[in-house]
């Protein structure tokens, strides 16, 4: 039983691409069947996918029918992460997602995954006879949002090197970071009022900008002490480096962008 992760597929089975990257890149070029193929041969039906964000161009669900036609059929349990163009996903009916679409797949969005749970029964008395007592053993939770961070636009000289930037619109991203780190803390107390002390993070945008070193996301994830972030939307080769990549201040920091994993499912755990 394993946990996998990727991002950003950008289904449009029924719907027009809108970047001009997917159009023209060759790593992009049939993604749906190289995809396919990679998660036949990798993730049993024992093992949990969680999909982090961009899941679909569909503006809304009667355009992404196929999208999850497509995404039912890999293998395995399928979490879902709201990406910046899921459009289709309006967080306030997040549950009737998951009324329409469990047992098949997950909508997280203000509130928690169980990535696997034991109970079991202890045997105590004398005679060898089985107790009442039937503890349960938590495993990881998985928690995420899809976060937010602070994209430009900069001001760059000929060398490449960041002169300044649009402060206006970087005020207004720190309101939009602000309420996904609130709905980050609902999902992560969510987990710990049932019984949780492990955590596995989910974002779509990456935790930090490409002007920081720390954010309230990486804050958070200490604060609860996750083992790991998991992250997409930094996608494009250029874009591959733009945040926080392997371990820092005790938390593993993973991208998993679909064109970076080369359209193989990262295994988290």
């Amino acid at each position: 039983m394993s946990l996998y992760a990727i991002g950003d597929l950008h289904l449009h089975f029924q719907s027009e691409v809108k970047a001009a990257d997917q159009r023209r890149d060759r790593l992009w070029r049939n993604h749906e069947d190289r995809l396919r193929r990679n998660c036949a041969g990798l993730i049993t039906d024992d093992d949990t996918l969680v999909l982090v964000g961009d899941h679909s161009w569909g503006r809304k669900l009667a355009e992404c029918e196929e999208d999850f036609a497509y995404i039912r059929a890999i293998p395995g349990r399928k979490i879902l992460l709201r990406g910046n163009h899921d459009h289709f996903w309006d967080v306030k009916k997040t549950a009737s997602l998951n009324e329409r679409f469990q047992p098949e797949l997950f909508f997280l969005q203000d509130n928690f995954a169980a990535y696997r749970d034991y109970d079991f029964a202890v045997r105590r008395d004398d005679k060898g006879g089985a107790t009442d007592n039937v503890p349960a053993y938590r495993d990881y939770a998985i928690v995420g949002t899809k976060g937010f961070c602070f994209e430009g636009p900069f001001f760059i000289d000929r060398r490449g090197r960041i002169l300044g930037w649009d402060e206006e619109k970087e005020e207004h991203a720190k309101a939009l970071v602000e309420r996904e780190l609130t709905r980050l803390r609902t999902s992560f107390e969510q987990a710990k009022a049932a019984g949780y002390s492990k955590y596995i993070m989910f974002l779509h945008y990456p935790p930090t900008s490409v002007l920081e070193e720390s954010s309230g996301f990486t804050d958070m994830a200490e604060e609860y002490g996750a083992e790991q972030v998991i992250y997409a939307h930094c996608h494009g080769e250029a874009r591959f480096r733009d945040s926080l990549q392997g371990l820092y201040n005790g938390v593993y920091y993973r991208l998993v962008s679909g064109d970076y994993l080369r359209w193989t499912p990262a295994r988290i755990l």
